[in-house]
């Protein structure tokens, strides 16, 4: 019998179980072979504060401390840019993430692969770092073994029942007992919720495509900004000597193992295209992730309304990284009995669907 179950090794899971086991004992279970096989693994991994709905902006800004403790940040920035048909998504843009205007020229000098004859506006901001997700992935795996935390891979849940005596989990790995349950699965929360006999939240998760292309005409891309097309139409990040380039497209679908969807690659590749100096001529890789998000937008953590000892930590859509020490801390308060700050709580509390 341990005292808490967590069920996913992504981000939330691993994090939440670091910060659970200093007062519990803490079990958690990934189906995969390794951790964070799925949306963990395939996030364009940009801490960007202001970026997303209230609540996730609050909890991104209260992770930069231990988001700098661990050495997990480097220096990126981001701009947004914006043709003449996108004034209005642009103006959205730029308050929202608090970016300062500058001209078509500037932005290109930033971002030299930008034609600037073809860009209406521009927009750019320091205040946006890249994440080693790996490290904090296995930083946050390491302090939660430390602290005595059990992490089982290669442990699909079969299924998971509760009597009198808690809830008991049945994998491959071998059976599992537990007081409390946190639903860390990612795209399988719900999924995990009706196998606890739980009713699910309308947690749907979405594709995200993704590409890798050689760095443009030749240039380095190393100190370049991310940059993003006003209203989130594409985005592009450099990576290792090459560029990332999404479509940003958000097709909602069921938990699978994902794949990039070849036609809305290549819509998100012209409408990059169509911003720079060179063509996209070949492919180095191409891949999906899925981001779930719950029916508002805003996660969902904290207790079930109907079984207060199962504990949603999920629908954290594209924001998991940039602000996983401060949701892990939320849940592990929840999880504890530590009361977390009340306002959030109700942003974030599962029984408003």
């Amino acid at each position: 019998m341990c005292d808490v179950l967590i069920i996913g090794g992504g981000i939330a899971g691993v994090s939440a179980a670091a910060d659970i086991a200093p007062s519990a004992s803490v079990v958690l279970l990934e189906a995969e072979a390794s951790l964070a096989h799925h949306a963990s693994s395939r996030s364009a991994a940009l801490y960007e504060p202001h970026y997303g709905p209230p609540a996730i902006v609050q909890l991104s800004l209260a992770s930069r401390g231990s988001l700098d403790e661990m050495a997990v940040l480097s220096p990126r920035g981001v701009m947004i840019v914006a043709d003449a048909t996108q004034t209005e998504a642009f103006a959205a843009d730029i308050a929202a993430m608090h970016l300062d205007e500058i001209t078509p020229d500037e932005a290109a000098a930033r971002f030299p692969a930008l034609d600037s004859t073809r860009l209406a506006r521009a927009a750019i901001a320091a205040h946006a770092w890249d994440i080693d997700t790996d490290l904090l992935i296995q930083s946050s795996a390491r302090r939660a073994r430390a602290r005595g935390a059990s992490i089982l891979t290669d442990a699909p849940l079969r299924s998971l029942t509760r009597d009198a005596q808690g809830w008991h989990a049945v994998t491959p790995a071998g059976e599992v007992t537990a007081r409390a349950v946190v639903n860390a699965a990612g795209a399988w929360a719900d999924r995990v919720a009706e196998m606890a006999g739980v009713a699910p939240l309308g947690l749907v998760p979405h594709r995200r495509s993704m590409a890798r292309i050689p760095a443009p005409g030749g240039l380095d891309p190393a100190a370049w900004p991310m940059i993003i097309g006003a209203g989130e139409s594409w985005y592009a990040k450099p990576d290792a000597g090459a560029l990332i380039v999404s479509p940003a497209d958000a097709e909602p679908t069921h938990p699978h193992d994902a794949w990039a969807d070849d036609m809305v690659l290549a819509e998100g590749l012209a409408r990059y295209e169509a911003m720079m100096r060179f063509p996209v001529d070949r492919l180095l890789s191409n891949w999906a992730g899925l981001r779930t998000f719950s029916p508002d937008g805003t996660p969902v953590y904290g207790r079930d309304r109907s079984q207060p000892d199962f504990v949603w930590f999920a629908g954290q859509g594209g924001y998991g990284f940039q602000s996983a020490p401060a949701a892990a801390r939320f849940v592990a308060d929840v999880v504890l009995g530590r009361h977390p700050d009340p306002t959030l709580a109700r942003m974030l509390d599962p029984a408003r669907f």
